[in-house]
């Protein structure tokens, strides 16, 4: 699936915008599937923004962003629903986990619905992390960490040709990056999928194909 991403301009930020050189912001850019793409984004420069605009979240711009036949502006809920279960998953900053479920039940909402996991990988990607021993804790009360990690889990229970991440190790010491690291590389290339992301500061998380300054 190729991202084509052409001269999008976020309206809130535009005034902003027009006074530095982005090598995002007003450019016409094309991913395709497999790449690894290093977005570095200073802060204040539309970081969020830009994850929620690829996800289909805001639609505040001008230009355009087409994930294959998909136009993101013009795009129904239905046809949104559709990308996001099959195509592009997404490990968003505040990662958005329903705080009243337990661990287990944030992951088996996405598990079940996509039906591409089994319960023993799940299980042992939790394990990987560290977090199996948290299963039956309530998502609101595990640490910043803690969630950062089923945030990271739960982007890998479905079928995906892109992982959109938006500082998905901010929370996390150097051991446990580094093995969130190893599982999203693993599971990325089984499913031949591209890796799209977005941090403050310049990293060699991956092996990346290309690095933009936003």
């Amino acid at each position: 699936m190729r991202l084509s991403i052409d001269h999008i301009v976020p309206i809130p930020m535009r005034d902003k915008i027009s006074e530095y050189h982005s090598r995002v912001w007003g450019q016409q850019l094309q991913f395709n599937s497999g790449e690894k793409i290093f977005i570095q984004a200073p802060s204040g420069t539309g970081k969020t923004t830009l994850i929620h605009f690829l996800c289909g979240l805001r639609k505040d711009y001008e230009g355009s962003i087409r994930w294959s036949a998909f136009k993101m502006q013009e795009i129904n809920p239905e046809q949104l629903s559709q990308l996001r279960a099959s195509s592009v998953s997404v490990i968003l900053q505040d990662m958005r986990l329903f705080p009243e479920l337990t661990t287990w039940e944030n992951l088996e909402v996405k598990r079940r619905l996509t039906n591409t996991v089994s319960e023993h990988d799940a299980e042992k990607w939790m394990e990987r992390l560290g977090i199996r021993h948290k299963m039956d804790s309530l998502a609101g009360k595990l640490s910043y960490g803690e969630q950062q990690r089923v945030a990271i889990v739960r982007s890998l229970l479905q079928p995906f040709e892109w992982l959109i991440m938006d500082e998905p190790f901010s929370h996390l010491d150097h051991a446990n990056r580094q093995r969130a690291i190893l599982l999203i590389s693993e599971v990325a290339e089984m499913n031949k999928a591209g890796i799209l992301l977005a941090d403050l500061d310049d990293n060699n998380y991956f092996t990346y194909t290309r690095k933009l300054l936003l």
